[in-house]
């Protein structure tokens, strides 16, 4: 189903938000469109809208199954302000939100469903699942110079640090942290102050007066923790060449990098049993 803007899928595809988790996918580009698609479509979601712009085309089999929104996802806003209003409309489902060429992974979820996962995370008294935003980029930017291949994808199997996340009068907020790693931290100085955390709170339960913000949080604290005040929970991950092809693609940096690999570099497995023994997830209680 095709729809002409946010607004009318709003009113014309409600069923596609009445039962959750539903992924919500933004499209920047053409690069790796069906095959993010076809990942998410994998992992147990009741529906994968996409919103993109009118120039973006998807594989005639992927068609059918997807809800297709035009959108300019590039403008200022436009990906909190959809979140936003998603969330607005379909209060208590469960929404996932990623952009193109980028994979969610979740503890065991090449044998459990996203539905199993939010089942158990619902248990547990919690209404959001904290995701690391994992790095990927091709082993060689010759071949490759946009820095995506899925055949050839490495990600960095060490460099990941978190430091206190404070508020405005440098207090440390409960249960909040800024991670950093990745390509962000290594190429930082080609990356803006703000953009540099890795941590999103991709996957949460809508809710009333819930508000994503330009950076990834939201506007009620509790959403922004990473676990429950009294044991750990369960974290995934995305993985995602939307940095590796923004730096190769920037007249600024792409001069500068000749490779990203590496002494830390590992090619990527594509599976959830690699980045838990890296520690980028964690399964929590959940086993």
């Amino acid at each position: 189903m095709r729809y002409d803007d946010l607004r009318t899928f709003l009113r014309d595809g409600a069923a596609a938000l009445a039962k959750g988790p539903v992924a919500l996918i933004f499209a920047e580009d053409e690069v790796e469109v069906d095959s993010t698609l076809r990942h998410h479509a994998g992992l147990g979601f009741m529906a994968l809208v996409l919103f993109a712009p009118k120039r973006v085309e998807v594989a005639a089999e992927l068609a059918p199954h997807i809800h297709r929104v035009d959108h300019d996802t590039i403008a200022e806003g436009a990906v909190e302000g959809a979140v936003n209003a998603v969330n607005t409309a379909a209060p208590g489902v469960w929404l996932y939100y990623c952009y193109n060429a980028e994979y969610l992974f979740f503890p065991f979820c090449e044998h459990r469903t996203m539905g199993e996962m939010l089942a158990f995370n619902t248990e547990e008294r919690r209404d959001t699942v904290l995701t690391y935003v994992v790095d990927l980029y091709a082993d060689d930017l010759w071949k490759h110079p946009s820095a995506v291949s899925i055949e050839n994808a490495h990600l960095d199997k060490s460099g990941y640090y978190a430091l206190a996340r404070e508020d405005e009068d440098g207090h440390a907020l409960d249960r909040q942290l800024d991670f950093y790693g990745g390509l962000r931290w290594r190429f930082e100085e080609h990356i803006p102050q703000v953009r540099r955390r890795i941590d999103r709170v991709a996957i949460f339960r809508a809710r009333k007066g819930l508000k994503l913000l330009p950076d990834h949080t939201f506007n009620e604290a509790e959403y922004n923790t990473f676990a429950c005040p009294w044991h750990h929970n369960l974290t995934a991950a995305i993985c995602s060449f939307r940095t590796a092809k923004a730096l190769k693609r920037n007249p600024g940096s792409t001069f500068d990098i000749e490779t990203f690999r590496w002494h830390n570099s590992a090619p990527f497995e594509w599976h959830s049993r690699q980045l838990l023994d890296l520690g980028l997830m964690e399964p929590g209680q959940w086993f």
